[in-house]
């Protein structure tokens, strides 16, 4: 039986993710920023129509650029999982998502809440100004879980599906989201379609992420994850992250949601689970199941991979 080129590639990228981190010079994604923020100066207009052509422009043109590697190691197996594993270790956060998770851990087990207030910014767009140690925790523990989703699980799913055009593919709809998806005067209308394709990449992933966390609940806790899944997880504002924030508040045994101050605008958001609120040591918790959740993924999609690739060679 040969062995799956794309499988090979996802499960090594995985790992020089999780020995390596993110590249520390010359980020692919922050290079793509550079590109998508050089182009928003030149089309930017208070207009849908105006965010539809940016955003179709930036990700046809990641995908573009993947099927042309991709063509041309097409006959090169081992040069081809080699490309793909570097592809992913690129668009990978998954071990700097835990790592922020860690640092912020550490801040509040040390009680120096100013470097934890400066320090939430590299997980969420809250304000960090007045919140108190067990806030902050609330704060990481719902970025730790709807983050596992963006971070790992849904590259890992396109990457099965699509290969290395998926995997950048993904990687650009999540950062235009990230740069423009903002409902505020600027981005309300050119933002638009930024936001809702990466609503849409997302949708399958994230209730991926949300039964992993359910199958990676520990002992005695996945049926009450289970549950908090399906009565909370709609809840959420996002069709997305409430699935993510709902399993991990069931697995945790906590009470997730509430009120949020996004740069002195408010936003009031459902509370998902029955359990206590987050305390600093949840934090930790959150990061080791977001582990988890990661590597159960990386097996199943690298399975998916293997099955797509047989089928494609097979004809069927």
């Amino acid at each position: 039986m040969r062995v799956s080129s794309r499988a090979v590639g996802l499960l090594a990228g995985v790992a020089l993710d999780a020995v390596l981190g993110d590249p520390r010079r010359g980020h692919p994604v922050a290079a793509f920023g550079r590109v998508a923020s050089a182009l928003e100066k030149k089309v930017y207009a208070d207009s849908r129509a105006r965010g539809v052509v940016y955003t179709a422009v930036l990700v046809g043109g990641t995908v573009a650029g993947g099927c042309v590697v991709e063509r041309g190691v097409r006959e090169r197996p081992l040069v081809r999982a080699g490309v793909t594993a570097l592809a992913t270790w690129a668009v990978l956060g998954g071990t700097s998502l835990g790592r922020e998770g860690r640092v912020m851990s550490g801040y509040l087990e040390d009680g120096d809440l100013e470097a934890a207030r400066g320090r939430l910014g590299h997980l969420c767009a809250r304000d960090p100004a007045g919140l108190g140690a067990d806030e902050l925790a609330r704060a990481t523990v719902e970025s730790v879980a709807e983050n596992t989703s963006d971070a790992s699980i849904a590259p890992l799913v396109w990457g099965a599906v699509a290969g290395v055009p998926g995997l950048l593919a993904y990687r650009a709809a999540n950062t235009l989201d990230a740069m423009v998806g903002y409902r505020n005067a600027r981005y309300e209308r050119f933002g638009w379609a930024s936001a809702r394709f990466d609503d849409a990449v997302n949708w399958v992933p994230a209730r991926l992420t949300g039964l992993l966390a359910v199958a990676c609940a520990p002992r005695g806790r996945r049926a009450e994850a289970w549950r908090v899944l399906r009565r909370d997880g709609a809840s959420h504002p996002s069709p997305n992250a409430g699935r993510c924030e709902a399993a991990f508040a069931g697995a945790l045994d906590v009470r997730l949601g509430g009120a949020n101050n996004y740069g002195g605008q408010v936003e009031k958001r459902p509370e998902l689970g029955d359990g206590r609120s987050p305390e600093v040591a949840d934090i930790r918790r959150a990061v080791r199941i977001s582990g988890r959740v990661t590597a159960a993924a990386a097996v199943l999609c690298a399975g998916i991979a293997g099955i797509r690739e047989t089928m494609d060679r097979t004809g069927r």
